[in-house]
């Protein structure tokens, strides 16, 4: 929290900046903490650097860089065979836990089947090669199975054509469920007539560079197979939700405590430090809500979170590490880098006393790193807002959350797109509140914001600015108190 005589001095001036909008006359000055708008360089910078909100699916993804994949830290220690006493004794989600060490152990020596069609210059590679480890409840055993996806990659998206792929294990019958890259792929497999669970997946990650070239068979050697498994309903366990949700308290306090330890200051409120201008519930809440499908939680509400939450509690810092979206952000915290100027150059520039890993692949793929950039992304962007959403927003910072959230996910356009869609709506800044019930037979359309009028709060629709970012403000508001 801000230090008391500044929140002090903050709502004072709230109060009277209400007053003076009576028409009486008055025009107070804004307290010092707030009269230093960020530099033109600045505000420039983060426009340059936001990121541009589509309506693109999660589940259409871009490639994974190789630098990401090459960093993959070495794989843990695990035992060839589980010994069946503590598969016996063990709760669910540690034999779920069990049975991916194993898949893993399985899959690092299996061979991925590269294809190439033509011949002498006219040779091209195929396709992309993936494995999957599949463990039979029936036989009690271990199989693989691979399946070819087409190159170069095609862009899928729930709901229409089906995802074209060769299946490589023909005895095993295959079909693609969700994803195309290296975090969201996944495929239900059966075998006579019975189920196969997904415990692991083996991903071959490919040099751009060489592909560009069109060399082929130096594509291949040089090519990073990652052991990854992407999210499955047999991984789904409420003992890894639980777990992700404390891990990501755990990290986000960690991050800003080192923050605090380091005396960064805020560049939104000067004269505060950056570790109190951010609740940690607004930075774990975004660990969440950047890897949520819209149309997953359209379909699935609460459920959609608790998957990505299972991913966290399951995986811990390797959750999201290959996350790469259709616009080449990547990581748990979505940075993006667009030659060197993207947002994660500009918290390396900006937030220069949080010593954030100056290396882009690395420092946004680490959690711990890429919350305290996210921290600072999140101040960078309040700097450069209005005074009276400043203002507004330490008064009731979770709540004025929207907008921060708003611009990390699209940018500074799209806070002053929100900000002139509440004005249209007469929704002022201080009658934001937290969402409560929708009335029976209410007949508003989410995704919304609330609105209090006296001791009720109602819902209003937000008009369609930034179909995207209206999402993302929907699924900000609808879990972010799951972190309080």
């Amino acid at each position: 929290m801000m230090k008391k005589t500044a929140l002090t001095l903050m709502l004072l001036s709230l109060i009277c900046t209400g007053c003076a909008t009576t028409g009486d006359g008055t025009d107070e000055d804004e307290p010092a903490v707030l009269d230093a708008a960020p530099a033109a360089e600045v505000a420039a910078a983060i426009e340059e650097a936001a990121p541009v909100a589509d309506d693109s699916s999660k589940q259409e993804e871009g490639e994974v860089p190789l630098p990401v994949a090459e960093s993959e830290p070495p794989p843990s220690e695990a035992p060839n065979e589980k010994p069946e006493e503590v598969v016996v004794q063990a709760t669910r989600h540690q034999v779920i836990h069990d049975l991916v060490a194993e898949a893993q152990a399985l899959l690092r020596d299996v061979e991925l089947q590269y294809a190439f069609t033509g011949k002498g210059k006219n040779q091209v590679l195929r396709g992309r090669p993936v494995a999957f480890a599949l463990w039979s409840d029936a036989k009690q055993e271990w199989s693989v199975a691979q399946i070819e996806l087409p190159r170069p990659p095609i862009r899928w998206k729930p709901g229409r054509k089906p995802l074209p792929f060769r299946n490589l294990t023909p005895d095993i019958q295959a079909r693609h469920v969700k994803g195309t890259g290296a975090e969201r792929l996944m495929f239900s497999f059966s075998q006579d007539g019975n189920p196969l669970k997904v415990y692991g997946r083996k991903f071959p990650v490919f040099d751009n560079k060489l592909l560009k070239r069109r060399q082929w068979r130096a594509v291949v050697q040089t090519a990073k197979p990652i052991v990854y498994l992407p999210f499955t309903e047999d991984t789904f366990d409420p003992g890894f939700v639980s777990g992700g949700k404390e891990f990501l308290v755990s990290t986000a306090r960690q991050a800003i405590e080192e923050l605090r330890l380091a005396q960064v200051p805020s560049a939104a409120f000067p004269g505060e430090l950056l570790a109190d201008s951010i609740p940690l519930q607004v930075v774990t809440t975004l660990a969440v809500i950047e890897q949520t499908d819209d149309r997953d939680y359209v379909e699935k509400q609460a459920l959609a979170f608790d998957e990505v939450l299972s991913q966290y509690g399951l995986k811990q810092e390797e959750a999201y590490r290959y996350s790469v979206s259709s616009a080449n952000a990547i990581g748990p915290m979505q940075f993006t880098n667009r030659r060197g100027n993207g947002t994660y150059a500009l918290v390396v520039r900006r937030c220069r006393a949080a010593k954030l890993d100056p290396n882009f692949e690395r420092g946004a793929t680490n959690l711990l790193n890429a919350m305290k950039a996210a921290v600072c992304l999140l101040d960078l962007e309040l700097a450069a807002m209005r005074a009276e959403i400043r203002l507004a927003y330490v008064a009731n910072p979770t709540v004025l959350g929207i907008f921060p959230v708003a611009a990390y996910n699209g940018g500074p356009r799209n806070v002053t797109k929100l900000h002139r869609v509440l004005t249209r709506m007469k929704v002022a800044l201080d009658e934001l509140s937290r969402p409560g019930v929708q009335p029976a037979g209410s007949s508003v359309t989410c995704p919304c914001v609330w609105k209090a009028e006296g001791t009720t709060v109602r819902p209003v629709t937000i008009p369609k600015y930034n179909n995207e970012n209206r999402w993302y403000i929907e699924k900000y508001q609808s879990i972010v108190s799951l972190f309080e």
